[in-house]
């Protein structure tokens, strides 16, 4: 639920605060008074398109804040992208829009992407205009708001149906690349296999080109390296002569002068003279066996250059070196396995095919019969409101049809039919009114006029209202081209939706506004030739007044305020008497479980006294 917003310089509004409660909220206000930009701010907290033209002449930024009584689901969100809900449990988003069109989004005092607020509007908040009404006319839009209505029963079967039309499309893909190009594959293949046949018959192996570099700069630099070694090692260990002493025999010296000295200050320089006598005589033993293994052969060292030009060959065709050409080798491997084209692998391919698509069928056609039971369903409970809203003779038919394969597309074979295999299934939906009795049904697009299509969107949403998550419900001016009777139905439906959901409407129809739980004006003012609007909430006996002046300015008139206060009692009464009604049909629901409470407790206090049990209290 939105408990609060606050807009500063947006549009005509300079700065204003909307305190929000459960029910039914209506916002009204004079023509150019600013109401659009109250929806204009909610949808920027849904992460809807900023645009610089929206902030206030003179301003540098409009500011856009909201506290939401925060859902688990808006939780989740909050703790994942690392926000805080504030102490009492409620979460504050935010949305800023520079006069040079900059925008930032804010979530529990984070800076966030733009798209996590509208992960949170999905949650929380749905906007209702008179561009839904446009969309309302796609079939897209429509299947979707089917689906929405059918809950579980489509979505189970649509999501194995995606996940198996995933796997069934790259099947039929592979097959028709198998065959279609199977020359062009076929040479790949021979390719593969050629360099595959050179690279083993070379036999790299990890790390060895950089190994033989190093070993052949050995065995080309043997007599220089032998010269350093075999001095290194007469430094330690003394010529063989022996006309000299070596490191070794001197330091040894060292140790016998100084442990023989008796002084025991001297004494104690004996072990560490030790220790470097041991690292010398290591040193000396190594530098032995260096030269031991120093290969100055030059038949070896031919060996070497004619391995390295081996690895040259390949590396110059397949990679840098040769944990590269290695690499070349295993992903060839892969690559050949999937380029098969005997008979018997098109097969194969062609068989798993049509088990996926037998087993595509089969979740489409559980697809397909849960929306048409969805569909009977949101039909009858459409054309039960607009009976309520002055349409009473109008019917809504929700029709559910294969869509017939086309030109293009996947093609799936569904029931005997070829069907167009969509990603949301192989089903066309389609919204027809009959407008009166007798009339032929149309779509919406060509049998709704503006007034009728605003109603139908209206019943729809109180038909969805007990399937739809979303906690607060927006409606811009959902009553245009509506008056008389129908605007009153309008208004008493919004409060049964109400009942339900929290109902934000700016509305221009005093039979409207006259159900609100509260009511919200905006008012502008004019000054230093700039216009500037607020927004306050009225208090009870200011109602009226706003409503004699919705009826045609009439708010200074005795008349005017008579029908006002008409209006205000009338509805009224209305939500009272529909209220009652609710709290009648759940009361069955309620009964039944406080008789099979009774029940259960009776039957537990019958046990416990076969048991033994003495009865409690």
């Amino acid at each position: 639920m939105l408990a609060e917003m606050r807009i500063q310089g947006l549009g005509v509004i300079d700065d204003a605060t909307l305190e929000l409660d459960p029910g039914l909220t209506v916002l009204t206000g004079e023509t150019g008074a600013g109401k659009t930009m109250v929806v204009t701010g909610l949808n920027l907290l849904g992460g809807g398109r900023a645009e610089s033209s929206r902030v206030s002449s003179g301003a540098r930024r409009a500011v856009v804040e909201g506290r939401f009584a925060a859902s688990p689901g808006a939780v989740e969100l909050a703790e994942e992208v690392g926000a805080e809900p504030d102490e009492d449990g409620t979460l504050i988003a935010a949305r800023t829009v520079s006069a040079d069109g900059r925008s930032r989004a804010h979530l529990g005092g984070r800076s966030v992407p733009v798209g996590v607020l509208g992960r949170l509007a999905e949650a929380q908040l749905a906007v209702h205009g008179q561009n839904d009404q446009l969309r309302l006319l796609r079939s897209s839009d429509q299947r979707a708001l089917l689906d929405r209505f059918a809950g579980g029963p489509v979505a189970v079967p649509l999501a194995e149906y995606r996940r198996v039309r995933g796997e069934w499309l790259t099947v039929v893909a592979e097959l028709a690349e198998r065959r279609g190009n199977a020359r062009r594959l076929a040479q790949e293949a021979d390719m593969l296999r050629h360099g595959l046949v050179e690279i083993e018959s070379v036999d790299p192996q990890p790390g060895e080109d950089r190994e033989l570099v190093e070993l052949a700069r050995r065995m080309a630099e043997a007599d220089d390296l032998r010269a350093a070694a075999e001095s290194a090692r007469a430094a330690l260990s003394g010529p063989d002569d022996g006309e000299a002493p070596g490191a070794v025999d001197l330091v040894g010296q060292a140790r016998s002068l100084v442990e023989g000295s008796g002084d025991p200050a001297l004494q104690e320089l004996g072990p560490r003279l030790a220790e470097a006598l041991a690292v010398l005589a290591d040193t000396g033993a190594e530098l032995s066996g260096y030269l031991d293994r120093l290969d100055a052969d030059p038949e070896r060292l031919e060996q070497v250059l004619a391995r390295q030009a081996e690895l040259r060959s390949l590396t110059r065709k397949y990679a840098a070196d040769t944990d590269g050409v290695l690499e070349w080798a295993r992903t060839a491997r892969e690559r050949l396995s999937g380029l098969d084209t005997s008979d018997d692998a098109l097969a194969a391919l062609a068989a798993r095919r049509d088990e996926l698509a037998a087993e595509l069928a089969g979740h489409a056609a559980a697809v397909t019969a849960a929306r048409t039971e969805a569909a009977g369903r949101l039909a009858e409970a459409t054309t039960a409101e607009l009976a309520g809203l002055a349409m009473r003779d109008a019917r809504l038919q929700v029709g559910v049809a294969p869509r017939p394969a086309g030109d293009s597309g996947p093609v799936l074979v569904v029931d005997g039919r070829e069907c167009h295999a969509g990603s949301a299934g192989v089903d066309e939906i389609e919204i027809r009114l009959v407008a009166h009795a007798g009339a032929a049904p149309q779509p919406l697009h060509k049998g709704a006029s503006g007034g009728e299509l605003s109603r139908v969107m209206l019943a729809l949403e109180v038909a969805l209202a007990g399937a739809d998550p979303v906690p607060t419900m927006v409606f811009d001016e959902v009553d245009a081209g509506v008056g008389g009777r129908a605007a009153v139905e309008i208004g008493r439906r919004l409060a049964r939706l109400a009942a339900r959901h929290q109902v934000i409407v700016v509305t221009h129809l005093p039979q409207v506004a006259a159900y609100a739980d509260r009511h919200l004006v905006v008012q502008k003012s004019s000054g230093s030739g700039v216009t500037r609007s607020s927004v306050r909430r009225l208090a009870e006996p200011e109602r009226a007044a706003e409503l004699a002046r919705m009826l045609a300015g009439m708010d200074d008139t005795d008349t005017g305020r008579a029908h006002a206060e008409e209006l205000l009692a009338a509805a009224t009464a209305h939500r009272e008497a529909d209220r009652r009604e609710q709290l009648a049909a759940a009361e069955p629901a309620d009964l039944a479980e406080a008789r099979s409470r009774r029940t259960g407790a009776a039957t537990t206090t019958a046990r416990a006294r076969r048991r033994g049990v003495p009865r409690a209290g």
